[in-house]
């Protein structure tokens, strides 16, 4: 049998063998080496000088020494961390009173949650459980039906994956020596877009059969201190407490948990009031330093930025001129071919500060286009008057749910939003923006009073065993591509996929379908390690950018987790279900939501901008 067939045949092995049930990293390590002591064989050399043997160290040393991995644990804690902390059953309630006058409230707010704690935690199995323990009996007892509940949930909990920070693109990264603040910028746009997708599918499909969802009758609970603070000032509760803090007299008189009413509780409520336009008023100012203010700073200081941008631009070209990337996972039998192999590790300078400066080709780095004014103002217009009509509005129930959002969504909202800030605008590195999270999730969990040392223990337990299976997954998945194409096997899938003569959009509808494809029988972590790197070299041949091409893969491989048989979204939510519902119910209700997912798809083949707008703004050009 010759190499390449060899090749071929170990790759119909690793499926066969991962279906059987055998773990995924270790079958990888053992083929790796049985097909690799075949293709290192020298009969007369002893098997002990077999240099397979040399190629299992070196690669597990290349991915051992990748610093860029350390972010994984701290995202994972922060993430295990927060869901250990059960941080999210306050927010759930607050977002649900804040939809009730939406088709399908419940299953709305549920998919909100999901988004947004997806987005911190990263963890699909953690999201999925924790949402079915909250909002699966809550929605079956408002006659909700299975499929829409469990289709919200399942598909919901999976955009933790998608969205960042997500360590999914981490290791994606790490396998195609892609910059991971690109990615991360490249996902932001259409993981919520996704989102909305789910938003418009849940919302439509409740307006066409009401009978699935029925109307919310929930009300906003109001305290008596509020009743009579406005008897006392105003039905407006934000004149009334402006009223209040200019003249407190009559707000002693009103008891809250049965003690006078403060001055410093009156100014908390106020506070609390005037949040959405400190909110409102420190994103648009964010919005007008970076494009307005941050690139005259930018021309003004460029100097001290010099050497370390050639410094971490310098190997970027250099890797940017390798043509199969992927490929140098097994170019191992030379000493320039093993210093290649370490290349990714600079490729993957998460967050690097000064990516942002690289090249001056950003458009951020050029300042704002003209008509940005105009917009920018139009946008200021609009949400002044959208706060004054909310303020105008503010009665005690919008008060009090006002009160509930501040403190349920916000501590997580402005946690999630300085984590995924930091990186993209290039002030941290993503390690020190993962340690960031994971101190911010002890904070919430601290301040909560939720985190006691036997959930911390679980948490660090718990981090342990998911980041051991990711590194030697990486470990596996480096030994399993180097031998791969050292038998030729590389060679072989590029020669016979160019012979096809495809143009670009049958060769992306191809590789797209496949990975489709396996998403049913296997999970995204074989397909990340195993069969995107096979297609990475192709990508170069059709002229696709491997920025979008890389985004589509991981909206795609949210198909993973809800494509039968290994849908492991379905058995996360079976494991807290009640026992009427069934594996069968859950996939039916699952199944429209893969439909979704090809529709996004669809949408952002057709329209790139959505994907390489944002990393092209901010970094210039996103496949460079």
């Amino acid at each position: 049998m010759s190499d390449p067939a060899l090749g071929l045949l170990m790759l119909t092995l690793i499926i066969v063998v991962i279906m059987l049930g055998f773990p995924t990293a270790f079958t990888l390590m053992g083929l790796g080496m049985m097909f690799g002591f075949v293709a290192f064989y020298d009969p007369t050399h002893a098997w002990s000088q077999n240099r397979v043997f040399d190629l299992i160290v070196e690669r597990t040393y290349g991915a051992m020494n990748n610093e860029s991995l350390i972010s994984i644990p701290l995202f994972v804690l922060m993430g295990y961390v927060m869901e250990r902390g059960a941080l999210v059953d306050k927010m759930f309630y607050s977002i649900q009173l804040a939809f009730r006058g939406v088709p399908a409230s419940l299953a709305v707010a549920t998919l909100i949650v999901c988004t947004f704690w997806g987005i911190a935690s990263g963890l699909v199995g953690a999201v999925v459980v924790l949402m079915g323990v909250i909002a699966f009996n809550p929605m079956l007892k408002a006659g909700y039906d299975v499929k829409l509940a469990s289709g919200v949930i399942t598909a919901g909990g999976t955009l933790g994956i998608l969205i960042p920070p997500s360590v999914m693109i981490i290791v994606y990264a790490a396998v195609a020596g892609q910059s991971v603040v690109k990615l991360y910028a490249s996902a932001m746009f259409p993981g919520f877009f996704l989102s909305f997708l789910y938003l418009v599918y849940i919302i439509g499909w409740a307006l066409i059969d009401p009978k699935i969802a029925p109307k919310s009758e929930t009300k906003i609970p109001v305290s008596d201190w509020v009743r009579r603070f406005q008897d006392a000032y105003s039905r407006n509760m934000l004149v009334g407490l402006l009223r209040a803090a200019v003249a407190p007299r009559k707000a002693a008189g009103i008891e809250i948990g049965g003690r006078p009413m403060t001055y410093r509780a009156v100014l908390a409520n106020l506070l609390a009031a005037l949040f959405p336009l400190f909110l409102c008023a420190v994103t648009l100012w964010g919005i007008w330093w970076y494009v307005v203010i941050h690139p005259l700073a930018d021309v003004q200081a460029p100097a001290p930025m010099a050497v370390p941008a050639q410094k971490s631009a310098a190997p970027a070209e250099k890797a940017a001129a390798q043509e199969d990337k992927p490929q140098e996972l097994g170019a191992t039998t030379s000493e320039s071919e093993s210093t290649a192999a370490k290349e990714p590790e600079t490729l993957q300078e998460m967050g690097d500060p000064t990516l942002v400066r690289e090249g001056g080709a950003s458009l951020a780095s050029a300042g704002p286009p003209p008509e940005f004014f105009m917009y920018f103002w139009i946008v200021v217009a609009v949400t002044a008057l959208v706060l004054l009509w909310y303020y105008i509005k503010m009665q005690a129930e919008q008060f009090e749910l006002l009160k509930l959002l501040t403190t349920s969504v916000m501590p997580l909202g402005i946690l999630t939003l300085v984590v995924l800030a930091v990186i993209l605008f290039g002030i941290t590195t993503a390690t020190e923006s993962a340690a960031i999270g994971a101190a911010g999730a002890f904070l919430m969990g601290f301040q909560a009073k939720t985190l006691d040392w036997e959930r911390v223990k679980q948490s660090i337990f718990l981090t342990a065993k998911t980041t051991a299976m990711v590194c030697w997954l990486f470990v596996g998945s480096a030994l399993f591509s180097g031998v791969f194409a050292i038998l030729g096997g590389q060679q072989l899938v590029e020669q016979w996929v160019l012979s096809f003569n495809l143009t670009p959009l049958q060769f992306m509808i191809v590789s797209q379908a496949i990975i489709f494809v396996l998403g049913w029988p296997l999970e995204w972590t074989e397909i990340i390690v195993i069969f995107v790197p096979i297609f990475l070299p192709l990508l170069k041949h059709f002229n696709i950018d491997p920025i979008l091409w890389g985004t589509l893969v991981f909206v795609n491989l949210q198909a993973a987790f809800l494509s039968p048989p290994v849908a492991m979204s379905a058995f996360y939510l079976k494991g807290v279900s009640p026992p009427h519902v069934t594996l069968n119910q859950i996939f039916a209700g699952m199944m429209p939501y893969m439909l979704v997912v090809i529709l996004c798809m669809v949408i952002m083949y057709v329209w790139p901008g959505m994907t390489l707008w944002l990393p092209n703004y901010l970094y210039g050009n996103a496949g460079g």
